[in-house]
């Protein structure tokens, strides 16, 4: 965790924050994370670290506020203050848009429509950057590059330029990282880091949305995300994948002109989805082709792309034969052997309106954080599965369904892996894009045939096998060293090596509590027999009658404190 002392080194951004923040009508939580406000004591964590003097709001900032947040709801200001702290800001609401276990269902929508486009920077410092991140001139790669750019992101910009290569020129799109990026980001994480630790510690009520692990998804989505090396990686994954899938696309990587900085890739003449609905394409059909390429992504490949919107897909080809291509494969998921067959377990519940099974199959895809209620869970889910499956089959928003179990896991104690959250936000986002081009698309009778080809595949002798053969392996070489162990604890109990151990929680307490009775008995004995000594034989009565009285008091504070201990709450 980044301490305070990096916010104290951006007093100038911290002050921006606030102000953005109260011009939005969130002046309340500045006030409780303690800007703005004058001299006060401070407690002894806060000692600890530099203190963060910030002047307070103007008159004219309180007053906006106000009228902001008398006219909007609490969800659109957020995004508005994402969007006025810039580009940093700006991602880390579009992956906490993913969180939909832990944010609310308005505020997930809201972050959703964050935009990330700023104006574009000047040519002359994108072909530097080209340049120093590949090592050779502009020229020596490349026939022509286009100096208007066709996109201006917040993390990078898009330029068609026209590739040399051995096979002769090609066209293509570069997508260059925006110059001192990464150095702007990671000042950024600094204060996000911070500023999420001092919401978490001044409103207790906001750990129940983790602001801390909200600003760690993000450190780590963005720093995957200014490597462009990881981008090539994913699409040569998912080219491989789709090999044998000729109505999905995706674009030929170049090589020898990408890097950490830059990547080049092939230019697809395709236009997006809806603009391909209005000039004659079926809705439906691409709809289709749009789900099924993602059913295989996630249960089959168990690797997908984690944000297919209508920016992300182009459609080419004829009408009669259509071809999806998918870009921008920055933001993936992943999902082990196991957790596909986890989730497809949830599926098929849901197939099969077994509201036990769905519950049994979320509570093992999480991980409990604490002692969980089963049977209340249970039947919470009971009833929100009602509410969904008691529709027609057509009417069924799977993506919204596992939305909210998601949520009812997360707020009975079970966490659910990121990845899987992952899964529910890119079922929502395509099954949204297939309900505006295909009003009429029935989700489970499209998904119906594949979840029944996996469930074969699943239980079929094939896998069977090699599931059973992979037990039989473990176990051979369990047996393997079964004699060598127990060959070992032979002969420690032969040569009187073994020891047992055992522990007992009470016996300490029990000790301790003998070993006080025991002193305070010869305390009080030694006094009693001191004093009458005194008092009989050596005629000594205010000292012998101290000694006793003092003997007295000794049994009487021991009986007190025993009988205190006694009714004291054990820890």
């Amino acid at each position: 965790m980044v301490s305070i002392l990096h916010a104290a080194r951006d007093l100038g951004r911290f002050r921006d924050i606030t102000t953005v923040l109260v011009r939005h009508g969130f002046g309340e939580t500045v006030r409780r994370l303690g800007f703005g406000r004058g001299p006060r004591r401070r407690t002894a964590v806060e000692t600890s670290v530099p203190e963060l003097v910030i002047e307070p709001p103007s008159a004219e900032e309180e007053a906006r506020g106000a009228r902001e947040r008398a006219q909007m709801s609490t969800a659109v200001r957020v995004r508005k203050v994402l969007e006025d702290l810039g580009p940093s800001f700006v991602k880390l609401g579009q992956i906490a848009s993913t969180r939909a276990d832990l944010l609310p269902a308005e505020l997930i929508t809201e972050l959703s429509r964050l935009q990330d486009s700023l104006p574009p920077i000047p040519f002359a410092q994108i072909r530097e950057q080209v340049e120093m991140s590949l090592g050779v001139e502009l020229a020596e790669l490349f026939e022509h590059f286009e100096e208007t750019p066709l996109a201006a992101a917040s993390i990078a910009q898009v330029h068609r330029a026209i590739l040399k290569t051995d096979e002769g020129p090609r066209e293509t799109v570069v997508k260059v990282q925006r110059p001192g990026i990464s150095t702007t980001i990671a000042s950024d994480l600094d204060i996000l880091h911070t500023f999420a630790s001092l919401v978490e510690r001044a409103i207790p009520e906001s750990r129940i949305y983790s602001p801390v692990g909200l600003v760690q998804q993000f450190d780590h989505a963005i720093n995957a995300e200014l490597d462009f090396t990881c981008e090539a990686d994913n699409l040569l994954r998912f080219s491989k994948n789709f090999e044998e899938h000729p109505q999905i696309r995706f674009p030929i990587l170049y090589r020898q002109a990408c890097s950490k900085q830059v990547i080049t890739l092939e230019y697809l003449p395709g236009s997006k989805i809806h603009d391909a609905v209005a000039a004659g394409h079926s809705g439906r059909r691409l709809a289709r082709i749009a789900l099924h390429a993602l059913i295989k992504q996630i249960f089959e490949d168990g690797f997908f792309h984690a944000d297919p919107h209508p920016g992300n897909l182009l459609v080419m080809g004829a009408p009669e034969e259509p071809v999806i291509a998918l870009i921008d494969l920055g933001m993936v998921g992943r999902l082990s052997a196991k957790m596909r067959d986890q989730v497809l377990d949830v599926m098929i519940s849901v197939a099969r309106r077994d509201y036990e099974g769905i519950a049994d199959a979320m509570y093992a895809i999480g991980t409990p954080t604490k002692k969980i209620n089963l049977d209340a869970y249970r039947a919470e889910v009971s009833l929100l599965a009602e509410r969904y499956l008691g529709k027609q089959l057509k009417d069924i928003e799977v993506s919204s369904l596992v939305r909210d179990l998601v949520q009812t896991a997360t707020k009975y104690g079970i966490e659910i892996p990121t990845d899987f959250v992952l899964v529910a936000k890119a079922l929502m986002t395509l099954e949204g894009i297939g309900k505006q081009v295909d009003p009429e698309l029935d989700i489970y009778e499209e998904t119906k045939p594949l979840f029944l080809d996996l469930f074969r595949k699943r239980y079929s002798p094939e896998r069977l096998g090699n599931q059973l053969l992979r037990r039989i392996e473990r176990l051979s070489g369990s047996t393997y060293n079964l004699p060598q162990r127990m060959e070992e604890v032979l002969d420690d109990l032969r040569l009187g090596q073994m020891r047992i151990q055992s522990e007992d929680p009470a016996l300490s307490r029990s000790a301790d509590r003998l070993g006080r009775r025991v002193f305070a008995a010869v305390v009080a004995a030694s006094m009693f027999l001191s004093g009458a000594w005194l008092l009989t034989s050596a005629r000594y009565e205010l000292v012998g009658g101290a000694l006793i009285g003092t003997g007295v008091l000794t049994l009487f504070g021991h009986t007190v404190l025993e009988l205190y201990r006694s009714f004291r709450p054990k820890p």
